[in-house]
């Protein structure tokens, strides 16, 4: 087990224990000296989920809660669930299952308010919600923000963060402003696979070392992440999980040790809530 000295966490990874690499992912990201996880629920569609309504999602959550408890058994740290309805499902019911728009944003609305049940009786940390990345009609367009918006409801209500999917961008002062209107503060809601600068919310940055360096350098909150899927069919996409502690071994050469603080410690603490130092077992 490598000791780094300090709380590494992912902010944002998969487990898929019954088609990826699951727990065996989880050793991997210990032993390289990684203490925290967030453990997103992978995309209803990739867990075999056609749903139909909103509790039709909870097999998804539940996957993704009985893998956070066991990756608990392995961390030095802790593990914590983040559940919602990923933002490309609109794009397979639109096009593939021939939902109109408003009937595909009211179920992954409903979706979403079924994550904000698991969130509410403590069994997940946050929700997932977002946009597409690519380019869609405006209805579509139109529809995804509805769902985003609402999330960002839900979090408010509940009083937790949100992880948002988006387009490639360093500017969300749009969505920092519906989170304000929501009742929501902009620093908890957090654009992952983010850049090493962004506006208006927190971003998660994707561990390559141009994007960290960015985001040393600048000073603000930020989070570190691989957004590692654990798809069989996809080794080596998108990072693997041992990343992050090797990108914090690098990052403590080159004496980042306040980046390393900020990543790892203030801004979990400021976003979600969580103390990563206290809940360190060892």
């Amino acid at each position: 087990m490598n000791d780094l000295g300090t709380p590494v966490l992912d902010n944002h990874l998969h487990l898929d224990p019954e088609h990826g690499r699951g727990i065996e992912a989880v050793k991997d990201f210990a032993r390289s000296g990684g203490t925290h996880l967030f453990v997103v629920n992978k995309p209803s569609w990739l867990l075999g989920v056609e749903a139909e309504k909103g509790d039709d999602f909870r097999m998804t959550f539940d996957t993704t809660v009985e893998v956070g408890a066991r990756a608990n058994e392995i961390l030095p740290g802790k593990a914590w669930p983040v559940l919602g309805v990923h933002p490309g499902l609109i794009s397979k019911l639109v096009d593939d299952r021939g939902y109109p728009p408003a009937d595909a944003r009211d179920l992954m609305q409903a979706g979403l308010e079924v994550a904000n049940e698991y969130v509410a009786a403590g069994s997940a940390i946050a929700l997932k919600s977002g946009r597409p990345h690519y380019d869609v009609a405006d209805e579509v367009w139109n529809a995804s923000n509805a769902v985003l918006r609402r999330a960002l409801e839900l979090g408010a209500e509940t009083g937790c963060a949100v992880q948002l999917h988006t387009e490639g961008t360093d500017d969300l002062t749009d969505v920092a402003e519906w989170a304000e209107d929501a009742g929501l503060a902009p620093e908890r809601v957090v654009k992952h696979y983010a850049g090493g600068k962004l506006s208006g919310v927190t971003p998660s940055v994707m561990s390559e070392k141009e994007r960290l360096t960015v985001a040393v350098e600048r000073g603000e909150p930020f989070l570190m992440e691989t957004d590692f899927v654990d798809d069989p069919d996809r080794p080596g996409a998108v990072m693997g999980p041992k990343t992050v502690p090797r990108r914090v071994s690098w990052m403590q050469e080159r004496g980042y040790d306040d980046g390393i603080r900020t990543a790892h410690v203030s801004t979990p603490e400021r976003v979600y809530g969580v103390d990563t130092l206290e809940t360190l077992s060892r």
